[in-house]
């Protein structure tokens, strides 16, 4: 009858990997939406306490950090794919390139929050 799980550019490829292998991959993604749950909302959180901070640093960390949180279910979407295809391909697996993105952003957030707290 075919293999009806979405989505077939996934599941249409190679063989079945190891249950084992596919939930960590499944719990990658989940973790990655996590990531992104959590920096949307500290910088939601940020902006709307309106603490004692430089208002414009305050402003630009917390777009800063909600950005970085809009990108980490991307991430998640298409590292999980990319993941996935090479479990049954039998490829290494791909690189998450928010990997090196996302500690900088972290750093560029906390400088601007370090900026707002000066007189």
């Amino acid at each position: 009858m075919g293999d009806a799980r979405f989505p077939k550019s996934v599941y249409g490829r190679g063989r079945e990997p190891d249950a084992r292998f596919s939930l960590a991959n499944e719990r990658t993604f989940l973790a990655w939406i996590s990531a992104g749950l959590a920096l949307v909302s500290v910088g939601v959180g940020l902006e709307s306490l309106a603490l004692n901070l430089n208002p414009g640093f305050r402003l630009a960390a917390s777009v800063v950090l909600v950005l970085a949180g809009i990108a980490c279910p991307v991430q998640a979407w298409f590292g999980w794919a990319r993941a996935e295809a090479a479990l049954r391909e039998g490829r290494p697996l791909p690189f998450a390139p928010l990997l090196v993105v996302l500690p900088i952003v972290l750093v560029v957030a906390g400088v601007l929050v370090l900026l707002g707290l000066l007189p």
